[in-house]
């Protein structure tokens, strides 16, 4: 039985739900990077980066290559750097909304009683 379109996209989106994958497709979104500058980059333990590599590399996503002793990896497809860029912009307009929404409430909302002194806390329209 073939997999639905939404779970194949779900299993996608949760390849990519951990901190350090992406910031591992961060840094190899101008191209090639060898494993011990994503090691330095990122500050994390060689086992832990190996890991989420491996993750990577399995779903397709990031492809490696060894010259001499030096392995470098980098993205599979110029796709994902666009969905990074995607993503940031998304990420960029939600934090922007809820800014503006914070500082609407600051404006508009009376303001109230501090539970414990009774004083009026907040700034009035």
């Amino acid at each position: 039985m073939q997999v639905p379109l939404y779970q194949a996209k779900a299993e996608f989106f949760r390849m990519l739900g951990h901190p350090v994958r992406i910031r591992v497709l961060e840094l190899l979104q101008n191209g090639p990077v060898p494993v011990r500058d994503l090691l330095t980059d990122i500050d994390i333990e060689p086992s832990s980066l190996s890991q989420q590599l491996a993750v990577l590399r399995r779903s397709g996503i990031v492809v490696s290559v060894r010259e001499g002793s030096t392995v470098s990896y980098a993205l599979a497809g110029g796709d994902v750097a666009e969905l990074l860029r995607a993503a940031r912009r998304i990420l960029t307009e939600l934090l922007v909304g809820r800014n503006e929404l914070l500082a609407e409430l600051r404006r508009t909302d009376p303001p109230l009683p501090h539970p414990r002194t009774g004083t009026k806390t907040g700034t009035s329209p």
